[in-house]
């Protein structure tokens, strides 16, 4: 099997890009890229660090993020596996990129930049849901942010294909099976629903 090695090789092979590939890249929120991304509560954060890169889900009950200015986002760090792999990464390499999807549109915004985490009480208080505040809020320094091709959204028909999930095996049949049954899969499943609504935020 061969490989392409070299930038010219990819280029030769694929050619320039339209010119609307490059204009849509601003270093900025405008109002139609605010709106968009204020509208998401769902993104995926990709980090990269010592032992490679990280993409991690990020959803909320409302918008994913924060706008602090046309150039800052703030993405809250809710509850989850306590792993801090994102996190971890972050502390250690600030580069950054968040892809925010909105159900319903095939367009993906992305915002490439670097990050950095704090505890300012301010900022998290600004989060609080039920009560609780995230420990830290990843602050979003833009550098690049546009919207991205369509294609791959529409091919996959991720809105209009309906409920595919029925026979895809749970979290607890996954463990279950690389423990050898040592596992109680059963029981996480059975339990997971009320312990997912109780630890929320």
């Amino acid at each position: 099997m061969d490989f392409i090695m070299t930038e010219a090789e990819l280029e030769a092979l694929y050619g320039a890009p339209v010119e609307m590939a490059m204009r849509k890249v601003t270093t900025h929120l405008t109002p139609a890229y605010r709106k968009w991304i204020l509208a998401s509560r769902f993104c995926v954060l990709t980090t990269v660090g010592d032992e490679g890169t990280d993409g991690s889900p990020r959803g909320d009950d409302g918008p994913v993020v924060m706008e602090i200015d046309s150039q800052t986002l703030a993405l809250p760090d809710w509850r989850g596996n306590q792993r801090l792999d994102s996190l971890r990464n972050i502390v250690r390499d600030p580069r950054v990129s968040l892809m925010f999807m909105v159900p319903g549109s095939a367009n993906v915004m992305r915002v490439n930049g670097e990050a950095r985490l704090t505890t300012d009480d301010a900022l998290c208080a600004k989060f609080e849901k039920s009560g609780k505040q995230p420990r830290t809020v990843i602050v979003i320094r833009i550098h690049e942010v546009y919207p991205q091709c369509a294609r791959a959204i529409v091919r996959a028909k991720i809105w209009t294909s309906g409920d595919e999930s029925t026979d895809l095996p749970t979290i607890g049949a996954m463990m279950k099976e690389i423990t050898s049954g040592a596992f109680d899969g059963d029981a996480y499943d059975k339990e997971w629903p009320d312990r997912a609504k109780s630890t929320m935020w």
